[in-house]
């Protein structure tokens, strides 16, 4: 299928059925080739830039000792999440960002419980990918527009939508209402920087009311994208979608098909992979290669190696508190040699007398804090710093 073709597949989505207080999508649909070609359309280098990823790619790929994911420390990505709501419904919550980030580190780092669920055939294939997401920060913005489609509208604060931050240090993710029963879209590397991030429909966030479409799998999907994975079906009859480990398969699926489904001579689609287009509860993997295609981004040389650059920087220049989402322990890095102190707070900024933090190890122990978002302020002798994170 032809870029131009995709794009009038998304167009002719129908509207989503409300019934009961969920909607009712009657199909995944994703913009994010219409918008690769409407970019490519509008400006002409971008295909050599593309090319020149595609390039940078393929011999990341080759190369098996650059593989990131021989590292013993996952790259972590800062995510800022826009939330630009016209109703109260919404506004999403601060602790559905937080399953929200949560589902992205579950899911990219094969710790989902659904994996298992992998057929025999394809289970030597599912990997987890070497990137991890932290929640940085969230701005929200009411607006006058009730919904917004795949023009970036959302993206800029002067047309109702809202101003991304430093996109070449964090992931941008907008929440918003989206119209024609688009679930999502993401900007592939090598697009504008004004419009790079992703957006997700606001009730596909988990436990959403986006019915089938409600587990978080949108932004899981339309962060491949962003990472430079195409839908598994190369958006053509039995087409390319650049992953030597995928199966070829004639078009994409919906809803949750039984295995095996044969097309194109392969030996049952990889239905269950995140960039098909299936019910959240029916796709739970991502392959090796897929894996490797998208840390290649990260390497160097590659459309997004600033952001590792940024994290590194940031970690040896300023305090900060890792991993984030956290199970038991926070670990507490500062720049200086002073003992910090410590504080935790909820959302609400009520002191939560169950997270302990230990000087002699500069760890906080939050096992006994319950699962959400809480924010910590660390002061280090030279500075305050005040820092979200998600206890898992």
């Amino acid at each position: 299928m032809t870029a131009a073709a995709q794009g009038t597949r998304d167009k002719e989505v129908r509207q989503p059925v409300v019934r009961g207080g969920t909607d009712e999508l009657p199909e995944r649909s994703c913009a994010s080739m219409e918008v690769l070609a409407a970019q490519m359309a509008a400006d002409p280098a971008m295909g050599q830039r593309m090319a020149n990823i595609e390039a940078h790619t393929r011999s990341f790929v080759a190369n098996a000792a650059g593989r990131r994911t021989t590292a013993t420390t996952p790259i972590t990505i800062p995510v800022v999440v826009h939330v630009v709501y016209n109703t109260a419904a919404q506004n999403v919550s601060d602790q559905a960002i937080a399953n929200q980030i949560a589902v992205l580190n579950q899911d990219f780092g094969k710790t989902n419980t659904d994996a298992s669920l992998t057929p025999g055939i394809y289970a030597g294939l599912a990997s987890s990918v070497n990137v991890r997401f932290s929640l940085a920060q969230v701005v929200r913005r009411q607006t006058k527009t009730s919904s917004f489609s795949s023009n970036d509208a959302v993206k800029i604060t002067k047309r109702g939508g809202s101003d991304p931050v430093s996109p070449e240090k964090y992931l941008n993710l907008w929440v918003c209402n989206l119209g024609g029963g688009l679930l999502g879209y993401a900007q592939f590397p090598g697009g504008p920087r004004a419009t790079d991030g992703v957006v997700v429909l606001y009730s596909s966030l988990p436990n959403g009311t986006a019915a089938n479409y409600n587990l978080g799998r949108t932004a899981t999907h339309e962060v491949g994208h962003w990472l430079n994975l195409r839908h598994i079906w190369g958006d053509a009859t039995c087409g390319n979608d650049y992953v030597a480990d995928t199966p070829t398969q004639q078009t994409s699926n919906g809803g949750c098909p039984a295995f095996p489904k044969i097309t194109c001579n392969n030996q049952g689609d990889m239905s269950m992979n995140y960039m098909d287009y299936t019910y959240d509860k029916c796709m739970y993997m991502f392959t090796a290669g897929q894996a490797a295609r998208m840390e290649a981004v990260f390497a160097a040389g590659g459309p997004r190696a600033s952001m590792v650059t940024a994290s590194t920087t940031a970690s040896v220049t300023k305090t900060s508190a890792y991993p984030n989402p956290a199970t038991d322990v926070l670990n507490i890095g500062t720049r200086t040699s002073e003992r910090a102190t410590v504080t935790v707070y909820d959302i609400h900024g009520q002191v939560m007398r169950g997270a302990r933090y230990d000087a002699a190890t500069g760890q906080v122990h939050v096992e006994n804090l319950n699962k959400g978002l809480y924010r910590l302020t660390i002061t280090d002798g030279e500075q305050v710093t005040q820092q979200s994170f998600v206890k898992e």
